[in-house]
């Protein structure tokens, strides 16, 4: 088993007849996936997506893969391959094509409508190429073969890219639901016949390859949704993402059923599902749908709304509800059902929600107290009856954490892929493909890209430090006027704090102190700015270290007059 170390260095010229695979994201972390191959001079990318930011990310709305390694060579791109429409695979797309807009799309019918829809808020007007199961397409070098996988969206799809160098198969995010709702089955006889001609590399989603047994059926969430609607005295509140277009389909035939009204709630919400109702992907029965505007003149027991906001995201519908900071106020009675899983790291801001929702009197139903979400990834019991019908020669887990890449690599090993032929790769980690025999020749730039509002990549790691500080401890400024010619203090010090918890007038013992130290400074001569400043933050930092234990960021502002 192969794995990265921390002293890899820049690979080298890729070799003539040989492939190299780089993952950018998806790695090490649930998001950001994104993956470039590249044969000679040429560059295949498949899925751009964003990762979503967590509590120690203060102010992040998202976070990209870094473009660096590809930035000057966007021109060699082919086309941006993608394997559904999921935000952690097709989120970051925009942001790559501000940079080169003439990059192709390569992708399913929705998929493909639901990024365009996402790019028309950016102004940009893409090339696409829409793709089916059964369908192969020559793309620059790549030959790439789509394969029909059932995921929690319609339309996702595995790609076999198929180079002189061999053939790589990637099965974006799959599970092997034997009874989907739309009766679209991974394509098992399909991974067959490419085993018989020769898998080389299989890039495999890792995501559930802990958890044993096989993934429960979609359709078995339908029982656990009728009850909810059967005991609900008010309104129904729904959460899921806006693209989990089966889940909203059981949801809106629950509703039909019980003489309920739906209303959609949230932008993306409200796009989204509109794509999938004019695409076919989502039945609708007549005058079910109704606007927001309308609820007020109907019973609360004939309501359902469906909502963004199942992961405790702060600007969602649902957290907003929580907050009482939504036109909809919960109220004693209403039911809300959190239709989905809790993504690692976003744990807190759920139950934050949940409690926020509990303390206004309604009911919350979720995946820890009802069968409200099945996993749309394959468990460990799936991927090992995938791997004995894929028989790959070489294998890379991706799309998971750590511990689901090891477990993915495990149970590889023991449907007998040689043990010398599992890559364990991070973001950043370059493989190439060469005589049948994958493995890692070095890492280049993959680390974070933080996006805040209009800002896109001018947040730094020192930032977000700073922004945890002044969250954590709060901050002191420090105004002090010297006098040019020989630094003696000409005002101040004036001493003020805001979030740490300190009164100004616990300033007074420190400020003659600093007064002490600056003037004593200046008698040495020492009058430069950034001198005094550095002076003025360790005098009051260590003051407040000893007397509060406490470590706020300490601004300094000295002004020469």
């Amino acid at each position: 088993m192969s794995h990265p170390h921390p002293e890899l260095g820049a690979p080298p010229a890729l070799k003539e007849g040989a492939l190299r695979i780089t993952p950018l994201g998806g790695l090490g972390e649930i998001g950001r996936n994104m993956t470039v191959f590249e044969y000679g001079d040429r560059i295949l990318i498949v899925d751009c997506g964003v990762l979503f930011p967590e509590d120690e990310q203060p102010g992040v709305d998202l976070i990209l893969p870094d473009f660096t390694y590809i930035r000057d060579r966007l021109d060699k791109v082919d086309g941006i391959v993608l394997t559904h429409g999921h935000e952690d695979h097709i989120g970051a797309v925009p942001y790559l094509l501000r940079e080169n807009p003439d990059i192709p799309l390569i992708g399913s019918k929705l998929t493909l409508a639901l990024i365009e829809a996402k790019l028309a808020e950016h102004r940009i007007r893409p090339y696409v190429l829409e793709v089916a199961e059964g369908d192969r397409e020559r793309i620059g070098p790549f030959d790439c073969e789509f394969i029909a996988v059932n995921h929690s969206i319609p339309d996702a799809l595995a790609v076999a890219v198929r180079t002189p160098a061999g053939m790589v198969v990637a099965t974006g995010d799959f599970k092997m639901d034997q009874l989907p709702l739309d009766g679209r089955l991974t394509d098992l006889p399909t991974f067959a016949k490419l085993a018989e001609e020769g898998m080389d590399l299989l890039l495999v989603d890792s995501t559930n390859a802990e958890v044993p047994g096989f993934i429960p059926h979609e359709r078995d969430i339908s029982a656990a949704l009728r009850n909810v609607f059967a005991n609900a005295e008010r309104r129904i509140i729904v959460a899921s993402f806006a693209s989990h277009v089966h889940r909203i389909q059981q949801v809106l035939d629950a509703a039909h059923e019980y003489k309920r009204k739906v209303a959609f709630v949230g932008r993306s919400m409200v796009r989204n599902m509109g794509i999938a109702r004019d695409l076919g992907y989502l039945k609708v029965p007549g005058n079910l749908i109704v606007d927001v505007k309308q609820l007020d003149d109907l019973p609360d027991k004939e309501v359902v709304l469906i909502c963004t906001g199942s992961q405790g995201e702060p600007m969602a519908a649902l957290s907003r509800m929580a907050n009482r900071d939504h036109q909809i106020r919960i109220v004693e009675g209403d039911t809300v059902v959190l239709a989905s899983s809790l993504i690692p790291g976003n744990e807190n801001a759920v139950y934050r929600v949940i409690n926020g929702l509990t303390r206004w009197g309604a009911k919350v139903v979720h995946k820890g107290n009802a069968k409200v979400h099945v996993s749309g990834h394959a468990s460990a019991g799936e991927l090992l009856y995938f791997f004995n019908i894929c028989k790959p020669r070489n294998l890379m887990p991706v799309h998971g954490e750590w511990r689901h890449l090891r477990a993915a690599a495990d149970l590889g090993i023991l449907t007998g892929v040689p043990r010398n032929r599992v890559v364990i790769a991070e973001d950043g980690v370059c493989v190439d493909l060469e005589g049948g025999v994958a493995r890692i020749v070095g890492k280049v730039q993959a680390g974070y890209v933080y996006v805040d509002g209009s800002s896109v990549g001018d947040i730094t790691e020192a930032s977000l430090k700073d922004r945890r500080i002044l969250g954590e401890e709060g901050f002191i400024s420090v105004f002090v006027a010297v006098d040019s010619t020989n630094g003696k203090i000409v005002g101040g010090p004036t001493i003020q704090a805001r979030g740490s918890g300190i009164d100004d007038n616990a300033f007074v013992p420190v400020a003659a102190k600093l007064q002490e130290a600056l003037d004593r400074s200046a008698s040495d001569g020492v009058l430069e700015i950034r001198q005094v400043q550095q002076l003025v933050r360790r005098t009051i930092g260590k003051w407040v270290a000893d007397n509060y234990r406490r470590r706020p960021m300490i601004v300094p502002v000295v002004v020469e007059v």
